[in-house]
């Protein structure tokens, strides 16, 4: 038996060639692998002893050869292929472990050369390893370092393992296809094209989930491989992330991320804000946020720009809370939260490429679109009516502009010092949404007076704005765009409001 090596990775490499080795498989190698196996007192061949071809062209040309693919591809069964191999010195191949050149990872390296990036395309390696694949029925390929020890442990059982060989023949073309995929994404990048005529969506399973949105239906999550977004986040504490969980997770980081760099505090519950703030500390930013909803904030996912201290977790330990997530945590934080079982506690700032795509699915296919630009304060913003905003409004306009981005449309919310007192969301009218918010906030026992509304798109009748102005609000920022601006821009003035005008839609369906 013939097993032939060529791995970037040389993680359990020796391990695996010697238990080949006792098992009398003779190793064929090439490079760097054949090397660390002779460096390990392990016999091995190289390939270019095997296919009487040199190594060439900096090791652009190896195994590109019928010596090699014929000793693959050969059908054991077929006595015409068997006949072939014979004619032409050629020896079945019956393993190929290969994992390939680090593309992503050389892609991803800041100031990387295009020129290094191209030459860690790899070429003979997804050959091989489509070839092994293909006849699976009489070859074992091999691209997971994690596979080795069932590699050997079926060869010891003996007994034909063709289930075993389809499962690895179907990680192996999942490998290639990533590998394309992220070769195909990053010459994509280099011409500047954000939406090429076709997109690969690689993803490897990272987790099984217990159910998804229901107990009735399986789930898992998948992540793209890119080390960053929710996949990287580190769980300190806890039990299984669930499919809703992660729902959450990506709604509480997209509420915060407006906040980075200033203590801010989104606790959310089915995806959108149910109280979000700012503050002097966690702690602070985190008893501000709940005041906008405690009720709503029973069982919700909550996410923090800074650092949990001891005293934050503290205040959160007192709440029923699914997950929290932040930069870090205190080993005191951690230790205290970890008292409650079943808090999932998650590290890391899960940041995600700004050049990165935003899928949406649809029955049959996807939706692609750029990543929404981080919604700030802009000099392109107008205020269009008689009365200017005090410093005090401007502040607060601020971060109601902010906070309304991670809210579910159609999205109203109410603010004041930094805070959200109300929220409306996913609601079918924008006057509905207005309602919601003013309504959630009074019923908490917030006052109104005084407030700053957001709204995510233009309000289109003068129906929300009179609603805002009974609740005593005085400043509202919102993109303007309607064909009836002047109708709502006169309501504002008769209720002598100040109105900001955007000229940015912060639509989140």
């Amino acid at each position: 038996m013939r097993a032939l090596l060529s791995v970037s990775d040389k993680t359990g490499l020796v391990d695996l060639a010697r238990g080949l080795a006792a098992h009398g498989w003779e190793l064929v190698s090439t490079g760097g692998t054949a090397r660390a196996i002779r460096e390990a007192n392990i016999p091995v061949r190289d390939v270019s002893e095997v296919t009487g071809f040199p190594e060439m062209m900096d090791g652009r040309v190896k195994t590109l050869h019928p010596v090699v693919h014929g000793g693959l591809l050969a059908r054991r069964d077929l006595p015409e292929h068997v006949s072939a191999m014979k004619e032409h010195g050629i020896e079945p191949i019956d393993l190929v472990v290969v994992n390939l050149y680090p593309f992503r990872e050389t892609a991803a390296r800041k100031g990387v050369s295009p020129e290094e990036v191209v030459e860690n395309i790899d070429i003979g390696g997804p050959s091989m390893l489509r070839s092994a694949a293909k006849n699976f029925a009489s070859v074992t390929v091999v691209v997971d370092p994690a596979d080795y020890p069932r590699v050997l442990t079926t060869l010891k059982e003996g007994g034909d393992a063709l289930d075993f060989r389809c499962e690895l023949a179907e990680k192996a073309y999942a490998h290639t296809a990533a590998y394309d995929a992220a070769i195909s994404a990053w010459f994509a990048a280099q011409r500047g094209d954000s939406f090429p005529a076709d997109i690969s969506i690689a993803l490897r399973r990272a987790q099984s989930l217990r159910y998804g949105e229901n107990p009735g239906q399986r789930a898992a999550f998948y992540t793209d491989g890119s080390a960053s977004g929710i996949g990287s986040l580190v769980q300190r504490g806890g039990k299984e992330l669930s499919f809703n969980n992660l729902l959450d997770l990506d709604g509480a980081l997209l509420a915060a991320d407006p906040f980075r760099g200033e203590p801010c505090c989104a606790i959310i519950k089915h995806t959108t804000p149910c109280g979000l703030a700012t503050g002097e500390s966690a702690l602070d930013a985190y008893r501000k946020a709940l005041a906008c909803d405690p009720v709503s904030a029973f069982g919700s996912v909550i996410a923090f720009t800074v650092p949990v201290d001891d005293a934050a977790a503290e205040a959160l330990s007192s709440l029923f809370v699914e997950c929290v997530v932040a930069p870090s945590f205190s080993e005191g934080a951690v230790e205290i939260l970890g008292r409650k079982k079943n808090l999932r506690v998650l590290e890391g700032e899960a940041r995600w490429s700004e050049r990165a795509l935003d899928f949406k699915r649809v029955r049959g296919g996807f939706l692609a679109q750029e990543r929404a630009p981080t919604p700030t304060a802009d000099d392109a913003w107008k205020v269009v009516t008689e009365r200017q905003p005090t410093d005090a409004e401007r502040v607060d306009l601020a971060f109601a502009w902010r906070a309304v981005a991670g809210v579910k449309s159609n999205a109203i919310v109410l603010a004041r010092n930094g805070a959200t007192i109300g929220i409306g969301a996913g609601q079918m009218s924008r006057v509905d949404a207005a309602f919601v918010a003013v309504h959630k906030a009074q019923q908490i026992g917030h006052d109104t007076k005084g407030s700053a509304l957001g709204s995510d798109a233009f309000f289109p009748f003068r129906d929300g704005i009179d609603q805002a102005a009974e609740a005593g609000v005085t400043a509202i920022i919102q993109p303007g765009g309607s064909v009836r601006d002047a109708e709502v821009i006169a309501a504002a003035n008769q209720h002598g409001m100040t109105m900001v005008l955007t000229g940015q839609r912060l639509f989140r369906h």
